[in-house]
């Protein structure tokens, strides 16, 4: 989890914000940008690359989008939502799929069933799914109540089964996202974390991952605005935080849906977390192409690169073809 490969480079300031406890304790977070100013690339390694943890992946990934409370809107249509954060996103996981994305492909190099320590599945096991389609399954205002102003845990990991319930879904192949409004602040965000992804249980004992994913524009650059900020790409700068941080979650969902039983590096850092804020160099945040639309995102690990060292890529069509 980052939080962990943070603690041994500013454990004082980390302390000081109570950051450990920003979240439910087996979750894995995303730091704000301004927490994370410090840190460089990560290291190509053999020792730092992902391992199996012995728990499920995601081999048939279907993301379902919730967005909570009566202040995204009435009824069923989102009208309060001035960054267009709804938009935004529900387009970035319409465009996730078949050969058009070689983003999230990279993690399909990952996998379950096969010996715990693994770090190379080379074809055995059950590896991560790539959708051949739009992996959205549904999106859901749910208007009938007011969300909290500062939502707790408790209460995000409620509002997910509520959705999994109006949905009827449940299942580690299933990624529930909570999306708070304008104005709402789960506690920890924007000092603390930009968002998290956990998992929860449904009212029948069935697994169910989410993420809770606040108003990501609220934070500002603490949370990506304007990380890339390449200005020629049809990208909004000022909402690049929308898709790296939703990036980063979901990716880490697809390799570790009960955090940290599925693929994570001897620190306890997931995909996401190793290579979250790289400005420069091998793995840096870029704008990318999916299906013909760009979006920002950052890079995430691959533990097949250069023959097994591992590191941050952007860009895979396989093994032999990926930076």
């Amino acid at each position: 989890m980052l939080r962990s490969a943070l603690v041994a480079g500013c454990a004082t300031a980390i302390a000081a914000a109570g950051f450990l406890a920003a979240a439910p304790a087996n979750a894995s977070e995303l730091a704000p940008h301004h927490m994370n100013a410090h840190k460089a690339a990560a290291a190509v390694s053999t020792t730092g690359n992902l391992a199996y943890g012995g728990g499920n992946v995601v081999t048939s990934p279907t993301v379902y989008v919730v967005y909570w409370g009566n202040q995204w809107g009435t009824g069923s249509t989102v009208t309060n939502d001035p960054s267009g954060e709804a938009a935004l996103q529900l387009s970035f996981f319409q465009h996730a799929y078949g050969s058009g994305d070689t983003f999230f492909t990279s993690q399909t190099q990952y996998c379950e069933g096969v010996a715990t320590g693994t770090t190379q599945c080379n074809g055995a096991g059950t590896p991560v799914g790539h959708p051949a389609a739009n992996p959205v399954g549904g999106t859901w205002l749910d208007s009938s109540t007011k969300a909290p102003s500062k939502p707790t845990d408790a209460q995000i990991a409620a509002e997910a089964v509520k959705a999994a319930a109006h949905f009827n879904v449940s299942g580690d192949n299933v990624q529930i996202i909570v999306d708070a409004a304008h104005g709402v602040v789960p506690s920890g965000f924007k000092t603390q974390y930009c968002a998290w992804h956990d998992h929860t249980t449904t009212a029948s004992g069935a697994d169910l991952p989410y993420t809770n994913m606040p108003y990501i524009t609220d934070a500002g650059s603490a949370c990506g605005s304007g990380f890339v900020a390449t200005g020629s790409s049809g990208v909004n700068s000022t909402d690049e935080g929308i898709t790296i941080v939703g990036g980063h979650e979901y990716a880490e969902t697809l390799t570790d849906p009960a955090p940290s039983s599925g693929w994570v590096d001897p620190s306890g850092s997931e995909t996401g977390d190793k290579c979250a804020w790289i400005s420069s160099g091998q793995g840096a945040s870029a704008i990318i192409s999916l299906n013909g639309s760009n979006f920002a995102v950052q890079s995430l690990w691959s533990n097949n690169y250069g023959g097994g060292a591992g590191n941050c890529v952007t860009y895979y069509a396989g093994a032999s073809n990926q930076h």
